[in-house]
């Protein structure tokens, strides 16, 4: 993967031409070896496996933690972009614990905000469950999160300081299987979207954040723990070819599955193919969807783009009127003062509309100069929009 990133064959930016399907099936066609991973039990579908005794054993040795911070991000870089850590917890009371302060998060929110199910499908859905338990639970909270396994493979990944969500999906029996997609952050950007972004943009996604799932719940197969396509993560041009029938279709036929027990953990590249499976069991499938992100994913100053908005917004407004000015540099103002991004948001008050993406302060600036909205106006959406993405 390296020669892709630092080579010269790849265009500035992707476009249909670069989605080949050969080339997706010579990058998937290749296969883990269990001598690159010394510190592993085995490898079962090209997912490489540890055993959580195992290394936290071998953690207090001289050196241990660094040769296995090295082996993960290895395993996550340059090989199948997957490992499982069987055992993560090995006193599952610490599961079972948390798993308790979920359902009550659910039933509160139930009682509260009624059955607003989650991103696929009917299940049940806790949006930013990291901090909801912190709060309900403080002292189950730091049993739980203080697990060092978690840690060590967050730091092969990101380096320090790194940046925890999490959201729990509880899919019920029934609860049907996801397509095939790649994760935040351009992964949860239309095909379109994505490809307004470099190339180098495509490739850097994928090492910003780091997807991982704890089961709290025993996954048996007919449950649909996680498929998933190993090395996939490693073809360029994935945030745009996820989105192609042929890809979703190559996916189907090659796809890795396997059970999980209660206790056991998942870290994948965001950028790997993956998607929940059909519960076809009588039993629940609930997984902790953690999502750690890199510390530099942060702007040097503090912007109070709001108060800019509203400043520039009647001057805007009144060349529109007047025809003195053009459409390009409308645009190129808007997103020179609205945040154009849509995260980080509070996803229980700002859920996404139409999409994986809540709306922006930018689309709302270019609708209200569409419709000539008064400052007024503009000034009370600009107040909802700040209030519903508060934590």
């Amino acid at each position: 993967m390296s020669s892709l990133i630092f080579g010269s064959q790849l265009p500035q930016y992707f476009s249909s031409e670069d989605l080949s399907l050969e080339h997706f099936q010579t990058v998937c066609d290749q296969h883990a070896d269990l001598e690159l991973y010394r510190l592993a039990e085995g490898i079962e579908h090209n997912i490489v496996i540890y055993q959580g005794d195992r290394l936290r054993e071998g953690m207090d040795e001289a050196g241990a933690e660094s040769e296995l911070k090295t082996e993960l991000g290895n395993c996550l870089r340059d090989g199948p972009g997957i490992f499982v850590i069987r055992g993560a917890y090995p006193d599952t009371t610490v599961i079972d614990g948390m798993t308790a302060v979920f359902m009550q998060i659910i039933e509160d929110e139930k009682s509260s905000l009624g059955e607003v199910g989650d991103h696929f499908g009917d299940n049940e859905r806790i949006w930013n469950s990291y901090q909801k338990a912190c709060l309900a639970a403080p002292e189950v909270f730091i049993e739980y999160y203080g697990n060092p396994l978690l840690s060590v493979a967050a730091q092969s990944w990101l380096g320090p300081h790194y940046q925890i969500t999490a959201q729990v999906n509880n899919v019920k029996p029934g609860g049907k299987a996801q397509s095939p997609h790649r994760d935040y952050h351009l992964g949860f950007q239309s095909a379109k979207v994505a490809a307004k972004f470099p190339v180098h943009a495509h490739l850097m996604s994928q090492f910003l954040t780091l997807q991982g799932s704890i089961a709290h719940s025993d996954m048996p197969v007919e449950s649909g723990p996680t498929l998933f396509l190993p090395f996939s993560h490693q073809f360029p041009a994935g945030y745009l070819a996820f989105h192609e029938a042929d890809f979703a279709a190559f996916f189907d036929d090659h796809k890795s599955q396997i059970p999980l027990n209660k206790g056991d953990v998942v870290f994948l590249s965001p950028a790997l193919f993956h998607a929940a499976g059909t519960n076809l069991s009588d039993k629940d499938r609930i997984a902790n969807l953690i999502q750690i992100s890199s510390a530099f994913g942060r702007p040097m100053e503090s912007i109070n783009r709001r108060v800019m908005t509203e400043k520039v917004y009647p001057i805007l407004l009144d060349k529109i009127k007047q025809d003195v000015i053009s459409p390009r540099t409308v645009g190129d103002i808007i997103a020179a003062v609205a945040d154009g991004y849509s995260f980080p948001t509070n996803l229980d008050s700002d859920p996404p509309i139409g999409g994986n993406v809540p709306a922006t302060a930018q689309r709302m600036m270019h609708q209200a100069l569409q419709e000539h909205w008064t400052l007024e106006r503009l000034k009370s959406e600009l107040s909802l929009y700040v209030e519903k993405r508060k934590a």
